[in-house]
């Protein structure tokens, strides 16, 4: 009688057994799925939130308006960029303080978009001030003064600095 109910024990544990194993089969291919859903939603959010973003700057900074202004370093200069103004019509509209990635990333050929906004059609004064050291590690301060004529269209500006020289490109 005791084999016989130790048997009846073991099938029923192993019965158990078998539908517990078969239950977690199910959740785990309903994880993958859900899993898989997640990663769609994120993807769809991420796509969105570059669309609006897009869309806000189209609205803040319409075209018949707008102005870029840019920074990059002019290829094979030592001098070291700690930061950068950027006045407009003589009103501070940027100021950014370089860390050191940043400025490693200006080096290798890199572009900031140190400021985007609106401005009216017609010529507007542009001054730019970089501080920095110079490859002999001495302190400098740079100034420069610039015309810049807005048209109909976007206006992009890119400023090219160098350690005895500040550059502006009209775009």
């Amino acid at each position: 009688m005791f084999c016989w109910l130790r048997g009846v024990i073991l099938g029923i544990s192993v019965l158990v057994l078998s539908f517990a194993a078969y239950a977690q089969e199910i959740p785990r291919e309903q994880i993958k799925g859900l899993d898989e859903q997640v990663q769609e939603i994120k993807s769809d959010v991420l796509g969105i939130a570059a669309e609006l973003n897009q869309l806000e700057e189209k609205l803040l900074y319409p075209s018949n308006t707008q102005i870029a202004v840019f920074v990059s370093l002019v290829s094979g200069e030592t001098f070291r960029l700690d930061s950068v103004e950027i006045y407009l019509d003589g009103k501070p509209v940027a100021h950014y303080i370089y860390t050191f990635k940043e400025f490693e990333a200006l080096q290798k050929g890199g572009v900031q978009r140190i400021y985007t906004g609106n401005i009216r059609a017609g010529d507007h004064d542009l001054q730019v001030s970089v501080i920095g050291k110079s490859g002999e590690g001495a302190d400098f301060r740079k100034t420069e003064r610039f015309k810049v004529n807005k048209d109909v269209g976007p206006k992009i500006v890119e400023i090219s600095l160098a350690a005895q020289s500040i550059t502006l490109k009209d775009r």
